[in-house]
């Protein structure tokens, strides 16, 4: 019998303050549920920008490369430094990233 393909779950991102409030570190953990390992594949944050009074102002998307390999029934923790633009995030102005969405082979 044949090996299922790779099933990759990803966690909820952890964020935590950076040297510019334009920056933030993001951690997260990728589980491969499947039955084959994960060779390739990228990571997208949607990194939103927030305002003084709380007001989402936009939403910026970066693309990282997966942390590669992950065999079947592991798990891989990785810790990016997710920026946007400086002019983007004026003075009394933050970022969060919120949203992470993963493509594998």
């Amino acid at each position: 019998m044949e090996p299922g393909p790779a099933a990759l779950t990803v966690g909820t991102p952890e964020r935590e303050s950076a040297d510019q409030r334009w920056c933030e570190r993001v951690t997260v953990v990728f589980r491969n549920t499947g039955g084959t390992a994960v060779r390739s594949g990228t990571v997208t944050f949607g990194t939103h920008i927030i305002g003084a009074l709380g007001i989402d102002w936009a939403t910026i998307e970066s693309v990282e490369e997966l942390p590669v390999p992950i065999a079947a029934g592991a798990e891989r923790t990785k810790t990016w430094t997710v920026c946007v633009d400086a002019w983007r995030v004026p003075l009394g102005m933050h970022i969060e990233t919120r949203d992470v969405a993963v493509e594998w082979k």
